[in-house]
């Protein structure tokens, strides 16, 4: 696979990734050996980056990649923190930090983690200069060996970019969420920041496999979330309409490669954007392992697909999303 540069970590890691936040829970039941068969079929197909937060399954998420993290060397793994409190700034203090670090490390099972990322914090948060130098400190201490922020809108990582020490930046970006193409994944760029591509199959919108008869189970945010009940309303198919999203996908599907699936397709686009350091789709078996991991086996897209995307995105897409993130 395709390795990349992740920022300022200075780490390489292949440009399919794995989330791993379906294993933990919000995406239905996963049992805890599909969930390491899911973890073990992705490093065997060359997965060396996986994304992962404390508040996945209250650290079942964790805790299995730390299962697995023990077996296999080489792998770069990436927590987030933040999401345990009621979301106030002040709550981003050096005691919780330590306390939910603390409690990372014990569920991954190591003493430093890779990449730490405050876990789409309040906006007050990015130009709280106090939040930054005791991340540095934990850097200094060996509890992290880097830091970044995962954000919800490109203003967040726009500032965050800015901070000469936040080694990466996850947002949104796939083939319903173009706005990052427009100033921060340059930005990010000029700055040497890496840039980790999260909820790039919108929700699974872009797998193809939905239809407006698909139904979710209770416990899984696409049903429980698809108002921004419980988090932000764009973690839940980019913030898109379902209906809507199901027409951008029939429109989308005249222009896949011979040979690939949709979710393959809207994976290598994501690839094919410049900046893109990693990509994180999840997955519940290996099979869809197999088909994320595949999609870095792909030509880069040609012109005319990239126009595509951009075309059926202005013309359905933008007018519903584009300025909310």
């Amino acid at each position: 696979m395709e390795t990349r540069k992740l920022g300022r970590t200075g780490r390489d890691v292949g440009v399919v990734g794995l989330g791993a936040w379906q294993l933990g829970a919000d995406w239905g039941s996963v049992d805890e050996s599909d969930a390491l068969a899911v973890l073990r079929s992705a490093i065997e197909g060359g997965v060396t980056f996986i994304d992962t937060a404390d508040v996945y399954g209250d650290g079942r998420s964790e805790r299995l990649v730390g299962q697995v993290l023990k077996d296999h060397e080489g792998l770069t793994v990436a927590s987030k923190m933040g999401r345990r409190v009621e979301q106030l700034p002040e709550n981003y203090s050096p005691a919780n930090f330590r306390a939910w670090n603390d409690r990372s490390r014990q569920n991954l099972g190591v003493d430093t983690i890779d990449l730490v990322q405050l876990h789409c914090p309040p906006t007050a948060v990015y130009s709280t200069d106090a939040v930054f130098d005791d991340l540095d400190a934990m850097v200094d201490e060996g509890r992290i060996a880097a830091y970044g922020v995962s954000v919800e809108t490109t203003a967040e990582a726009l500032t965050a970019i800015a901070r000469p020490n936040v080694a990466s930046v996850q947002i949104i970006l796939n083939a319903l969420r173009l706005k990052p193409l427009d100033e921060v994944l340059p930005a990010a760029q000029e700055a040497g920041v890496g840039i980790i591509a999260r909820v790039p199959l919108a929700s699974g919108l872009l797998s193809g496999k939905y239809d407006e008869n698909t139904v979710f189970s209770a416990d899984d945010h696409r049903t429980y979330n698809r108002h921004g009940e419980a988090f932000d309303v764009g973690e839940t198919f980019s913030g898109v309409d379902f209906g809507t999203g199901l027409e951008a996908v029939r429109r989308l599907m005249p222009w896949l490669p011979a040979g690939a699936t949709m979710a393959q397709f809207a994976l290598r686009w994501i690839i094919d954007q410049p900046g893109v350091s990693v990509v994180i789709p999840g997955a519940r078996n290996p099979e869809q392992v197999a088909g994320n991991v595949g999609a870095a086996a792909l030509a880069p897209l040609t012109t005319d697909q990239q126009a595509a995307v951009r075309d059926i995105y202005d013309s359905l897409i933008r007018p519903q999303t584009h300025d909310r993130w």
